[in-house]
């Protein structure tokens, strides 16, 4: 691979392509049902997976262009900040505006091919956010409780509406119930990482959500929200199979609580840690403040099980309508 592309996949996250597939993938398992024709499946599925991973590039680019001079000072962030460097930060901007011709004509096509306006908006409402969450002046990640209201409408809302949209326009009860399960999920396990980010944050004084909570309710707050998000997708599945009589299925759906139970005692951890860090005296702080980005430094592990396990049952959830 050519070393440019390395480094532009550096800058635009790569390792968030896994979890995209699980936007998609989510919203296909929804929004597809019997008869669909195969090649104009295939077709389907590749532009929605073209247009989510190109969006989630560019808005990557514009966080990690945006957080340049902070990550400077996070040596965790050190490969992001010389992949920039050596890529260029002109070059990283004339990149995404191209990116964004490019998916706006894909989006289009899409649009067009399968006759739903809806396309359209649902992508540039999305895309704007995405690159709004990091870029000032709005910077939306700042704005308190507006940051995370955006990154659930970027990160789990809106690309599975765009997927989901694609296919259908049949919204159903038990889809709206996964679909807040999964904005609710996708925010709790991005709470350590803003909990990774709070220090650094705060000495820059970037009034993130986690910033303005505090460490201690913010380790909460991710509990709370993966633990209920959790709840709900997996209602939302049993009562989708068990509607349609396949009962077998409703077993498969343990996979989301023995996932959350990995996960979770990882959050109390940081709950702990982060409760002690409030209560200790400056002299103390400083181990325990390691202690803190250490362990929240693992996260990406951990989104990596729970978005992996929604995507598999994703997955049999779209083969129980096709195969079984």
């Amino acid at each position: 691979m050519p070393n440019g592309i390395k480094l532009l996949a550096k800058i635009s996250r790569s390792e968030f392509l896994l979890p995209n597939l699980g936007s998609l993938i989510a919203g296909l398992a929804w929004g597809a049902a019997p008869p669909l024709d195969l090649i104009n499946g295939i077709i389907l599925v590749v532009l929605s997976f073209f247009i989510i991973n190109l969006s989630s590039a560019i808005g990557a680019q514009a966080n990690t262009l945006s957080d340049y001079k902070l990550d400077l000072k996070d040596p965790r962030k050190k490969e992001i900040v010389q992949a920039l460097d050596s890529f260029g930060h002109k070059k990283t901007r004339t990149v995404m505006v191209l990116e964004l011709l490019l998916a706006l004509a894909t989006v289009s096509i899409l649009t067009f091919i399968q006759q739903k306006p809806i396309l359209l908006p649902l992508w540039i409402i999305g895309i704007s956010l995405g690159v709004a969450y990091s870029v000032p002046p709005p910077q939306l990640k700042s704005r308190s409780w507006i940051a995370p209201i955006s990154l659930m409408l970027v990160l789990a809302i809106f690309p599975v509406l765009f997927a989901f949209y694609t296919f259908t326009y049949e919204i159903n009860t038990y889809f709206l119930i996964s679909l807040i399960g999964l904005a609710l999920t996708v925010y709790g396990v991005i709470v350590p990482t803003e909990i990774r980010d709070y220090f650094g944050d705060k000495a820059m004084n970037i009034q993130t959500f986690t910033v303005r909570l505090g460490l201690s309710r913010a380790a909460l707050l991710g509990i709370s929200l993966l633990s209920v998000g959790a709840t709900l997708t997996s209602i939302a599945l049993l009562l989708e199979w068990s509607l349609n009589k396949r009962l077998a299925f409703c077993v498969i759906v343990l996979a989301i609580p023995i996932a959350v139970s990995f996960v979770l005692p990882k959050f109390w951890k940081l709950y702990r840690l982060s409760k002690e860090f409030e209560n200790s005296n400056d002299q103390d702080r400083r181990g325990l403040e390691e202690k803190i980005t250490n362990l929240s430094s693992d996260n990406p592990k951990w989104i990596m099980i729970i978005t992996q396990t929604y995507g598999a049952l994703s997955v049999i959830l779209l083969l129980s309508k096709f195969i079984f």
